[in-house]
């Protein structure tokens, strides 16, 4: 039955508060667990509309007796960041008080779980998830936060670590559908990509900075890594979705994403009935660590040459960067080649401006890989 429960959250100065909404469909004893979520960063728009159009069809769903897991929804992630307005301008990517991007800097649970399961798991790795799972739970309930931020980050903590898959909704400044995710579940998600027609999948096990996504996978992993010979199943799948770019929000497009998710719920099991015919898969995996960030090298007014999906090699003129003061015309050239999946939503260019991304096959990065 679906269940709301609104999260009170204190804000940074007197008098002022937060409301964090979440909606859950299904049993309440149902699994698998499926958690989604929209506008970590809050000016994201798209994952917003999506997390709504989502909400109406599984209502749907839930009063047809349709869904046999259950699945958690949180619209608007991020209160705070949806509160932040700057001479008119809403920034919901980074905290105004201290600077923090929203969807970086969430707690590594990795290196604190062996010690603390030390003879507690066994053989069986359904019992053993159960286990994790529970002290996963501890650690978040003793993550001692202050700022509103980090309250909003350990309450979505809260809600997503007993999930089995995780889908984190972002967009990019214009783009193609991308996802990011890990190696380990390229396939997992080979599906939804397909699905939401992808132009990128990009894998990585360590992106940087441990966002949302990672945070919740990372303690499984590094706890399968330290405890080889006890049978540590991947407790959560989860994937970070860019859908598109900040302007591509209308409802029809976000119906036509929320069925593609539920496809994907139905192929996992989760929501009852078949799933629709796919169409054609447009891309196929490659290294996070491969992707370049095509940077401007001078200031001025940008003009694309390629279109965003468009195949590139490397050497091809990207854009060019006029400078209407001097007239100078600066080719920026694809030192990769791929395709390019996204592209800055402003024209006007300071030297090092990101200008694109293009998902080259051949890993040759390191560091953080994430756009800060």
């Amino acid at each position: 039955m679906m269940k709301e429960t609104i999260f009170d959250i204190e804000g940074q100065g007197p008098g002022t508060r937060h409301r964090l909404k979440c909606v859950e469909f299904g049993s309440n004893e149902g699994s698998p667990i499926v958690y989604i979520q929209g506008g970590l960063h809050a000016d994201e728009a798209p994952g917003i509309i999506v997390a709504h159009a989502l909400c109406e069809t599984l209502a749907e769903l839930e009063a047809a007796s349709a869904i046999s897991g259950r699945v958690r929804v949180v619209p608007v992630a991020n209160p705070v960041g949806l509160s932040q307005f700057a001479l008119g301008q809403q920034e919901g990517r980074f905290d105004l008080y201290d600077g923090r991007n929203f969807n970086r800097h969430y707690p590594d649970f990795g290196p604190m779980l062996s010690g603390r399961l030390s003879g507690r798991l066994g053989n069986d790795a359904s019992i053993n998830a159960a286990v994790i799972r529970a002290e996963l739970k501890l650690l978040i309930d003793e993550w001692d936060v202050v700022t509103p931020s980090d309250h909003v980050r350990k309450c979505l903590m809260n809600l997503a670590i007993d999930a089995d898959y995780v889908l984190d909704l972002h967009c990019d400044g214009e783009a193609e559908v991308h996802l990011y995710t890990q190696p380990l579940f390229a396939q997992t998600f080979s599906s939804l990509a397909t699905r939401l027609q992808a132009r990128a999948v990009l894998l990585a096990e360590i992106s940087g900075l441990n966002p949302f996504d990672e945070a919740l996978v990372r303690p499984w992993l590094d706890l399968a890594r330290e405890l080889p010979d006890m049978n540590i199943p991947l407790g959560c799948a989860s994937t970070t979705v860019e859908l598109r770019g900040r302007s591509d929000v209308d409802r029809q497009r976000a119906r036509s994403d929320a069925e593609g998710i539920v496809d994907f719920l139905r192929e996992l099991g989760i929501v009852k009935g078949s799933a629709g015919q796919a169409p054609a898969k447009l891309c196929e995996p490659t290294p996070l660590a491969g992707s370049e960030a095509v940077v401007s090298p001078s200031a001025g007014v940008v003009s694309y040459a390629i279109d965003l999906g468009q195949e590139v090699i490397a050497g091809d003129v990207v854009a060019e960067i006029i400078d209407p003061l001097s007239g100078t015309v600066t080719a920026v050239k694809a030192r990769t080649s791929g395709v390019f999946y996204a592209r800055a939503d402003s024209r006007i260019a300071e030297r090092g401006k990101r200008l694109g991304k293009i998902a080259g096959k051949e890993m040759f990065r390191n560091g953080p890989l994430l756009s800060p």
